[in-house]
């Protein structure tokens, strides 16, 4: 990367965002591979751990103005979704079995609607809102 590149990525970075702008920042991960899938199920357990919970499905919220929903139809889902800040909303719906989902978001005002349908799938999405 050239000098003037990094200079002006630096000042777009620095610059200051007007009070109405808004947006949203999202990762997702899809498990391709038994192993990509094994990966999402141990980080997935480890959170259910933290959480104290055996719960195969939770929807947790801290702060306000939140709409989640989760479903889950067939056999051994395990599914989160997870809200903190204000004004997120979010749906994970699980059919098939054995299927794992994360959805994670932070912040305001981020969106997530995730779907999964067959057998074993695995996938993580983390946002964040402004």
């Amino acid at each position: 990367m050239s000098r003037l590149t990094a200079a002006a990525l630096a000042l777009a970075l620095a610059a200051p965002l007007p009070a109405a702008a808004g947006g949203t920042l999202s990762f997702d991960v899809v498990a391709r591979s038994p192993e990509a899938r094994q990966i999402v199920a141990i980080g997935l357990g480890l959170y259910a751990l933290r959480e104290a919970r055996k719960n195969r499905a939770r929807i947790k919220q801290t702060g306000s103005g939140h709409a989640a929903g989760l479903r889950q139809g067939g056999t051994g889902h395990l599914g989160y979704v997870r809200q903190d800040g204000r004004d997120h909303t979010a749906t994970l719906d699980q059919t098939g079995s054995g299927n794992l989902y994360g959805l994670f978001q932070f912040g305001e005002g981020a969106t997530a609607h995730r779907r999964q349908r067959g057998t074993g799938d695995a996938g993580l999405t983390v946002q964040w809102g402004w």
